[in-house]
Formats: C-alpha cells, sequence, structure tokens
C-alpha cells in the first residue's frame, strides 16, 4: 500500500475484533469484500513470536485487507516498540496493546488482562511504542479484573493509560475473571455493563473510545454509536459474516450493498491464487462457513464444505458446489 493510505486516519466506527485461531489473512480478506470501511485486526500476536518467530508469516496480508491493524502481546517496552516498528514497516495502519486477553498462557507470560492491575506499566509500553511509529498505537482493555472491579478503579486506569499519549481505548465491556473462570466462560461471565463504557467517554471526552462485547446488530450498533466514537463487533462478524453488509452505510448512506452471490464470487481468484501458492482449500473456506446463516439452504452450504474442503486436492470447484446448495444467493 502506498505510504499516503497507511498515514490516513483512521475512521474506527465499525471493526471487527482480533480473534485467535479465526482473523486470519484469508478470514480478513473475505471480510473485506463485504465492508470496504470496516477496520479489520489481526490475532493477537505475542513480541516473543515476531521477534524470535517467523516474522514473515506473522505480518503477511494483502493489500486488500487494509485499513488494518496488527494486535500484539507482550509487557516488555522495548519488545512492543520494536515489534511496532515492524508493523508500521510492513504497512499496518495501526498497531494494538492487547490488555484483555484472560487466557492463563499469557497471564503467566505477563501479557493480556492482567496488565490491568499495571496502568503504569501499560503506560510505558504505550509510550515506548509511539516513540517508535507514526501510525495510531491502541489499546484494547476489559472494564477490569477479578477484585479490581469498581468504576473508579476503571476511570484510573484509563486516566494513568491516557498519559502516555494514547488516544484510542478499545472497552471489551465486561471485567475478566482471571482466576476460577476458563477464557470462554470468561465472554459470557459477568454481565456486560455497556454504561460504564459511555460514563469513560463523559469523564475523557478527548479520547476516542471504542465498545465492544456482546455486540451483534446495525441497530445495536447505531444505539451504541450515540454514546461512544466505535463499536467493535468480534463473534457475531465471524459466525453471520453477511451481518457486515450493511456496516458501509454507517460511513455512507448510499453504500451499495453487496450480495452473498458476488461476495463468494470475488473469493475465486483469491482462492485459486492461494491453493496455487500450496494452501489448502479448508484453510480458506473455513471462514466461509457462516455467509449462508438463516438462509435457505445454508446448511446445506455449510455442510457440504465442511465434508470437502478438507479432502486432497479440493480446489474451488468444491465452494462453487457448495454454493450450487443454497436456495436464495
Amino acid at each position: 500500500m502506498t505510504a499516503d493510505n497507511q498515514t490516513r486516519p483512521l475512521k474506527r466506527t465499525f471493526s471487527v475484533a482480533p480473534m485467535m485461531e479465526w482473523t486470519d489473512r484469508h478470514c480478513r480478506y473475505f471480510h473485506r469484500l463485504i465492508s470496504q470501511h470496516a477496520v479489520l485486526y489481526t490475532e493477537m500476536v505475542t513480541t516473543g513470536a515476531l521477534i524470535h518467530g517467523d516474522q514473515a508469516r506473522f505480518l503477511r496480508h494483502n493489500d486488500a485487507e487494509h485499513p488494518l491493524a496488527l494486535q500484539l502481546g507482550g509487557s516488555n517496552a522495548e519488545e512492543l516498540a520494536l515489534c511496532s516498528r515492524m508493523a508500521e514497516d510492513a504497512g499496518y495502519n495501526e498497531v494494538n496493546l492487547n490488555v484483555g486477553c484472560p487466557s492463563d498462557r499469557v497471564q503467566n507470560n505477563m501479557i493480556g488482562a492482567c496488565l490491568m492491575a499495571h496502568p503504569e506499566l501499560v503506560a510505558e509500553c504505550l509510550t515506548a511504542m509511539q516513540s517508535r511509529v507514526a501510525i495510531p498505537v491502541t489499546v484494547k482493555h476489559r472494564l477490569g479484573i477479578d477484585a479490581m472491579d469498581s468504576y473508579e478503579e476503571l476511570h484510573q486506569f484509563v486516566a494513568t493509560v491516557s498519559q502516555s499519549g494514547c488516544k484510542t481505548f478499545i472497552i471489551h465491556a465486561r471485567k475478566a475473571i482471571l482466576q476460577g473462570l476458563s477464557p470462554k466462560e470468561n465472554r459470557h461471565i459477568p454481565p456486560l455493563n455497556y454504561e460504564w463504557v459511555y460514563r469513560i467517554k463523559q469523564a475523557f471526552p478527548h479520547l476516542e473510545i471504542l465498545i465492544n462485547g456482546g455486540i451483534k446488530t446495525l441497530d445495536e450498533t447505531r444505539a451504541h454509536l450515540q454514546q461512544v466514537d466505535g463499536v467493535m463487533i468480534g463473534r457475531e462478524a465471524y459466525h453471520n459474516p453477511y451481518m457486515m453488509a450493511e456496516v458501509d452505510t454507517l460511513y455512507q448512506p448510499d453504500a451499495a450493498l453487496p450480495t452473498r452471490l458476488q461476495i463468494i464470487e470475488q473469493m475465486y481468484p483469491y482462492i485459486e491464487a492461494e491453493l496455487k501458492q500450496g494452501c489448502y482449500l479448508g484453510h480458506i473456506t473455513r471462514h466461509l462457513l457462516g455467509l449462508f446463516h438463516a438462509q435457505p439452504g445454508g446448511r446445506q452450504f455449510r455442510r457440504y464444505l465442511s465434508e470437502n474442503a478438507h479432502k486432497a486436492g479440493a480446489d474451488v470447484d468444491v465452494l462453487k458446489r457448495a454454493v450450487e446448495k443454497v436456495a436464495t444467493l
């Protein structure tokens, strides 16, 4: 992409959350065909993986995916700064610090939600990251963790972290319970509290505040946008991706809505190119399974892909045959 595109201000009215095992480059390419304006996020990449692992694989993306953000996991300021520079050099539009993941593995390495207990460290990390790049550096966090569960503590966290100069806070409107709940349980327990996110926006009007957690429709999105600057949707955008078809109307009221068939047809050349590079069909089509959610023939589409895309030699014709199972396109 061009430097002009990379430095153009991002409009974070709507974004798709970073989701481990899900928002890989194939998923993001697919989502971009549905919405031209949504900001897309990578899966979380740890600083250790990026510094010591396969940088090309972790940073690889298609130019069509922009606007695109890389989410980092880590707590060492210098390592995060180095990885932020890698992200900028690779062409990403934004780099985001994960302060929300509740898994045991990341806790043990001082990554994710456990950092909410250390706002000064988070501020130090964000300061270092911003010092190395021109692209925006943002943070995604929870309402709190474990016993840190008051609005006053959330307010103090944002106040402290914002002193780093970070202007964009993506708030998952649920606290994380690190002791006693699995990451899966943390997606549903305890209840969501959107009001606290609204109060943070009121308390810090100069900050860009995005809300995340449990949001499923464009009507809900529009309602939240009356209170905050942007909405981030996660699992619903993955399981029911066509819900994003109207997203661009948030940016341009007269934006044309792509049909499901148009989206699928645009995937064909991408899939053919990826297969020539040695990619397996199932690695791509697993992200398409929900495109015909709640449509006549949608279950048959999903079943046919699930049963055939993983087979040796499976090519784009498998997807075309799956589409034939759908009664309404």
